[in-house]
């Protein structure tokens, strides 16, 4: 039987929330502790799960995997102290170079996500030259019935209004080449979060980003 998210954990996000100060936390250590245990406990068998299509992920430890729920605030307006969601990169290699999944649990907010976020520019451009060299590859990926229902789109997100230097601004693949991150999101109502098959659930979903994240990581394999 897989471990499940639990409601006692959105309790915690949401109350959170309402709370995000430093004293109500260290109040409540107890109940970030617990729901922290309770995302761990489900990634472990997430990553099993998914490691049946790619085992990759098999040496992924969870708690490693999990963000700190500490922000950074130096350089932000917001000055929260705490995140208020978990989230979890699975398979995602150093400086964003390799193309990997991603878990957000947040009440109202959940999703997931797969492929390259913000990468350094050296890996932009190889994943936009494999883009325009093997565009048929890509788009049959994009188009593929069960991708395409689930992500319609990719994230466009600081997308460029011109194709960048270096780029033929006649490229068939020109308008993908302007893309700045290469991700595709799927919304998580929470329900689809609490479910006692979550785990199965989110690896089928999980299980069609691999096409994807496979061309991104192609640049890169040794």
């Amino acid at each position: 039987m897989s471990a499940n998210i639990s409601s006692k954990t959105f309790d915690f996000l949401k109350k959170l929330n309402e709370n995000n100060n430093r004293e109500w936390f260290n109040e409540n250590k107890s109940l970030y502790t617990e729901a922290q245990g309770n995302v761990i406990d489900f990634l472990d068998d997430l990553i099993k799960e998914m490691a049946g299509f790619d085992e990759e992920l098999i040496k992924i430890d969870s708690k490693k995997a999990l963000f700190r729920i500490y922000r950074d605030t130096r350089f932000s307006k917001d000055k929260s102290p705490y995140k208020t969601n978990f989230g979890a990169s699975l398979g995602m290699g150093k400086g964003n170079q390799k193309g990997g999944y991603y878990l957000h649990i947040e009440p109202g907010k959940s999703f997931l996500a797969g492929g390259i976020y913000m990468p350094e520019s050296s890996v932009l451009k190889q994943v936009r030259k494999e883009i325009s060299l093997y565009g048929e590859d890509f788009l049959k990926i994009l188009n593929q019935k069960d991708f395409k229902k689930h992500f319609p789109e990719l994230d466009q997100d600081d997308k460029l209004k011109k194709v960048p230097q270096g780029f033929d601004k006649e490229d068939p693949m020109a308008e993908y080449l302007k893309y700045k991150n290469f991700i595709v999101l799927y919304d998580l109502k929470d329900e689809e979060v609490l479910d006692k098959n979550a785990v199965k659930n989110m690896s089928k979903i999980f299980k069609l980003m691999k096409p994807f994240n496979d061309f991104l990581n192609t640049p890169f394999q040794d």
